[in-house]
């Protein structure tokens, strides 16, 4: 059911003592009866509004029978499913207390590295790489082996192996971030912590009481206990006395068992307290985007990936500044824009999955030009599972005219092809080998600090033997010394590989993932390539971002250390500080530059005729694809 302001809506009961003829209104998606007709009116033009939310998806700003529209395709996504991930993805979900976004992320990781019975994946069998699903895993002690049906077209066994965990291969993921987060909010009664429906749990034999560790990190303030309902509740029923005390004793034995607070705690539990430093007041956000801000983050998402995967598109870097100006420019085909939708169609067209698949096109050229892009982006768009969501928009882009669309619509179509992508073979096998490069280099990370631990730890022990033997005062001094001078050569080689692992690892990092969260859990992002600190609240509806060093040191100095999130963001804001701060100033000084250009080319084009590529704020239209396939 849709959400009003948030909370279910509920329905009008039918009127009483409705007799057989009687003639009375009725809203065709709701059933709801009416026998006044201005009463009837008024609930129609209440759903006619733009108020409601889809109670599944989250999307806003529809009205009530658009939010009911999206609900059921939510729905009908839940029911594709995969029946063999149900049960284990319900026990991640099964009181967690991540939010909707790290819950998802964690079980999409977890799809990726695990493998269950009945999943579908590929496998090599003899020269040649087939489709095959998972029959049966049998472990021995620390290995695998996996039981595997070979499948035909129709997806029949048709004979079985044993094979080693390298031979399998996983050549797309087994669901969509989007279908996870559908499948949580459907499946879950309640989201703090997340808590499975009694049906669902039942069926798939969840727990139903909260685990031990979590009853156990309760804290208590000024003689209350801080905790949610739900675990009050099974404190309650797990007492000896059934939770039947009189108000007042439980109090007293709140306080009884009354511990002192170990930080950091979870940040919305904290509040002023005499030992607590003196904070800087948080800057204000900028939030001047030249894109809808419900758009920001499918500009960003879109960005990011084209800067992260170039070489693999075959798509030479642009500021997401030019990006962000590109977007929003309505006059004719900008080359930016084409270079990009070009660059992921060639992507789509040499994986020959989905997109190529339900092209009713495949004879087409293959070559997309300026003329012809557009006609690809309309295949795209009446795939089965988004023709119904631009259905107003294809005749626009058939007829050549993308550059009116809406900014908002410009973005979604983009954001969807970037999800698309992410699915091909090629962007797997590239994120696949840097994680595996990554892997190499933390293990060697972990040997040279075992080796620098050794090390300490044998210079220590010879200390002792010295000291303990009958060697003069004079030699356990040069002993001591000797012991120093080695240790301090030792550490400064030793540092500086660390730094070089740690920077290559970095280097490494393809994808953008936040730094961390504050207290009201908003998300600090930093990309490498883009010299602004971005914060997306909690809902991900509001973005703004900071752009100076100055609002930085009063960012970090504003945080309170005694939280859990806000400890964890400071150290990351403070380990990354010198990049950070420098990549900020380097853009503060590129826009004062930039502000200087436009107000000479203003001056000039008093006495002269300036062509607008002169004007830095159009340099997007000079943008060309430096590696564009030839």
């Amino acid at each position: 059911m849709p959400l009003f302001k948030k909370k279910p809506f509920p329905l009008l009961d039918p009127p009483k003592d409705l007799e057989a003829n009687e003639l009375v209104f009725q809203v065709r998606f709701t059933k709801e009866i009416f026998r006044d007709y201005q009463e009837y009116l008024k609930r129609l033009n209440l759903y006619r509004q733009r108020i409601w939310t889809c109670k599944v998806t989250g999307k806003s700003n529809l009205t009530y029978e658009e939010a009911l529209v999206s609900e059921h395709r939510a729905y009908e996504k839940v029911q594709q499913f995969p029946k063999e991930l149900v049960g284990p993805v319900l026990h991640m979900i099964q009181y967690s207390t991540l939010n909707l976004s790290d819950l998802v992320d964690k079980i999409w990781t977890k799809m990726q590295e695990d493998t269950f019975e009945g999943s579908e994946m590929h496998a090599r069998k003899e020269d040649s790489t087939l489709p095959c699903r998972i029959l049966k895993i049998m472990t021995d002690g620390s290995t695998s082996k996996y039981e595997v049906g070979w499948l035909n077209r129709e997806k029949k066994v048709t004979g079985t192996s044993v094979l080693n965990f390298d031979d399998l291969i996983r050549k797309r993921p087994p669901l969509s971030r989007n279908m996870l987060k559908v499948f949580i909010k459907e499946s879950t009664s309640q989201n703090a912590p997340w808590v499975i429906r009694e049906d669902l749990a039942k069926k798939f034999g969840l727990p139903t009481n909260p685990p031990e560790e979590m009853m156990s990190k309760l804290v208590f303030q000024n003689g209350f206990i801080r905790c949610t309902k739900q675990t009050k509740r099974a404190i309650q029923e797990n007492s000896e006395d059934g939770g039947n005390l009189p108000k007042s004793k439980r109090r007293k034995r709140m306080v009884e068992e009354m511990v002192p607070v170990k930080y950091p705690i979870e940040d919305t539990l904290l509040g002023p307290s005499p030992d607590d430093p003196i904070f800087t007041k948080r800057p204000q956000l900028v939030r001047d985007f030249r894109v809808p801000m419900e758009s920001v983050g499918n500009l960003l998402s879109v960005w990011d990936f084209c800067s992260s995967f170039g070489r693999c598109l075959h798509l030479s870097p642009f500021s997401l500044t030019d990006f962000e100006n590109a977007i929003c420019h309505r006059e004719g085909n900008v080359v930016l824009i084409v270079e990009v939708h070009a660059a992921i169609f060639n992507l789509l067209m040499k994986d020959e999955g989905d997109y190529f698949k339900q092209s009713p096109n495949k004879k087409r050229k293959p070559k997309i030009t300026p003329v012809n892009w557009t006609e690809f982006l309309g295949d795209f768009l009446e795939m089965e599972d988004r023709a119904s969501m631009f259905t107003n928009n294809l005749p626009t882009i058939k007829r050549g005219h993308y550059g009116l669309l809406d900014t908002h619509v410009k973005l979604r179509i983009l954001h969807e092809l970037v999800e698309e992508a992410l699915t091909t073979a090629s962007i797997r096998e590239k994120l696949d080998e840097q994680i595996q490069q990554q892997t190499a280099l933390r293990a060697t990370k972990r040997e040279e600090a075992k080796k620098k631990k050794d090390l300490e730890e044998s210079a220590k022990s010879e200390s002792e033997k010295a000291e303990i033997g009958q060697a003069s005062s004079s030699d356990k001094v040069q002993v001591k010394r000797k012991d120093k001078e080695r240790s301090s050569e030792k550490k400064k080689p030793d540092e500086a590989q660390q730094q070089n692992i740690e920077r290559e690892i970095e280097k490494l990092n393809i994808r953008t993932n936040p730094l961390g969260k504050d207290r009201d859990h908003r998300r600090y992002w930093f990309f490498r390539r883009e010299g602004r600190l971005f914060v997306e609240s909690s809902d991900s509806k509001q973005w703004g971002y900071y752009s100076t060093k100055e609002e930085l040191d009063a960012l970090i100095g504003s945080l309170n250390p005694k939280g859990v999130r806000e400890i964890a963001i400071k150290r990351q804001l403070e380990k990354f500080y010198q990049r950070i701060s420098t990549s900020l100033e380097k853009r503060t000084k590129e826009v004062n530059q930039k502000i200087l250009l436009e107000e000479a080319v203003l001056r000039r084009s008093t006495r002269v005729r300036a062509q607008p590529k002169d004007n830095p704020g159009m340099s997007f239209l000079k943008y060309s694809n430096r590696w564009k396939e030839t």
